[in-house]
């Protein structure tokens, strides 16, 4: 796919010359073959949701014609946001929209090359393996999965194609994530003692869908084909459209926000996952029939497995009961601070020459600094419809154009799991859940995790 320029402008003189090459009759792994760097890459939908019309849209919006990107298809098994989906990019890219029931109709036609996955939380991995499994690149949401026998599959599957991935982990594409990230593996930082994640909101309405819920009859849509591999449960509309708030469709808090966050600490370390976690929480507030705690706090030990005397500690609290909605992530150690709100470095908190000298030891103080300046912010640490997600969207289209591997790929979401769902296993049974790195497996009291 990769194609010198001189191809590149050869390929651009024929399609203005208007000859069109029929792509849409190869299948995904014939048109994979033939693709070269003018030729355009059609892209599906699977979950017309609110994310996905949100976000997704508006940065594939910014970035389609310049990358020769196309959006043919919308696969959803509700009529409704089906045909709502269909309508929308059809208003956006100015032709039909394939309408598909589900993603076998979607794959089965040959319709796209690459899809969006924006599917409830338990469906991420799952819809992964069909995608690639079809051929087609893939941008899924986070969190990648929800339970490590879903996050193994599709690790396995994905490794076992030539796709391209991208996890909705979009701190990856961020400049001044990776600035931090390079300050701290350079050495500059010191060892890392301690990171302090929070993410509160007040907000009763998060993830209630009032509207929706009462429009969304059963026989507008497949309940079997949504539980996918979950317990049967009746048609309940709102563990449809509501799904956050129901466990084993989610898991909530720690697969929406913390996986953004605790991605960052794997990424800034070198170190995949944590050696333990011990969590609880609780309903406290929203007692509206969500199984879903409002509030959870987490506190993670990170280091070597075998050096069980090196490491650090991570914790994350959140609330949705108060608060302004603005993320934090802070990054200790022992010369001072890197906060990723305010993007500085600065000596907060460091060793100073009165309690070092005492002790026959050094001043440690780090200098102050604005990574801003170092190289250019797009963000904050927020995420949705903004410049980092654009970032995010565009790396991808690129590395499908080069087949470079992309700024989030599938270990990252991999990884990422294996904490969420050790959160999950030690808020759920009361208990530390530690991870078998030769089971590959979240453990508690000495068993493997099961929901």
């Amino acid at each position: 796919m990769a194609q010198s320029r001189r191809d590149f402008i050869r390929r651009s003189a024929v399609a203005s010359a208007g000859i069109y090459m029929g792509a849409m009759s190869f299948s995904a792994k014939s048109y994979g073959n033939i693709l070269g760097a003018n030729d355009r890459v059609r892209v599906g939908v699977v979950g017309f949701s609110d994310r996905h019309k949100g976000s997704h849209a508006p940065c594939f919006m910014q970035h389609y014609k310049e990358m020769n990107f196309d959006l043919t298809a919308v696969s959803d098994i509700w009529k409704n946001r089906r045909e709502e989906g269909a309508a929308f990019w059809k208003q956006k890219m100015g032709h039909e929209i394939a309408a598909c029931r589900n993603n076998e109709e979607l794959y089965d036609k040959k319709l796209v090359d690459a899809v969006f996955i924006s599917t409830a939380d338990f469906q991420h991995a799952l819809h992964t393996i069909e995608a690639v499994k079809a051929g087609c690149d893939v941008y899924v949401e986070k969190p990648f999965a929800e339970t490590m026998e879903d996050n193994r599959a599709a690790l396995k599957a994905v490794k076992a194609s030539d796709r391209i991935i991208q996890v909705g982990s979009q701190r990856r594409s961020g400049s001044n994530y990776h600035a931090a990230a390079e300050f701290i593996k350079s050495g500059k930082f010191g060892p890392i003692t301690m990171v302090e994640l929070t993410w509160n909101v007040n907000q009763p309405g998060r993830w209630r869908r009032l509207a929706a819920v009462p429009t969304l009859k059963q026989e507008d849509t497949d309940w079997k084909r949504y539980l996918m591999n979950r317990p049967y449960e009746p048609f309940d509309a709102r563990k449809y459209l509501e799904f956050r708030l129901f466990w084993p469709y989610s898991s909530g808090i720690p697969g929406q926000w913390m996986s953004h966050q605790i991605d960052t600490v794997n990424w800034f370390s070198g170190l995949n996952y944590p050696r333990s976690v011990v969590s609880n929480g609780g309903i406290y507030m929203w007692k509206d029939g969500r199984r879903n705690w409002d509030t959870i706090t987490a506190v993670f030990d990170y280091g070597p497995a075998n050096d069980p005397d090196t490491g650090f500690q991570v914790s994350f609290a959140s609330r949705m009961h108060n608060g302004d909605d603005n993320p934090a992530e802070i990054y200790y150690s022992n010369g001072g601070e890197l906060n990723l709100d305010t993007n500085m470095v600065s000596p907060k908190g460091g060793l100073k020459k009165a309690y070092a000298e005492p002790m026959g030891l050094k001043e440690n103080l780090l200098p102050q600094m604005n990574l801003s300046k170092v190289i250019k912010v797009e963000t904050g640490a927020n995420t949705g419809g903004d410049a980092l997600t654009s970032a995010h969207v565009r790396n991808w289209m690129e590395c499908i154009r080069s087949r470079k591997p992309a700024n989030a790929p599938v270990e990252a979401g991999y990884y990422h799991s294996v904490a969420t769902i050790m959160t999950s296993a030690s808020v759920r049974t009361g208990m530390k859940a530690t991870f078998d790195e030769k089971k590959q497996e979240v453990m508690v009291g000495g068993k493997p995790f099961k929901y």
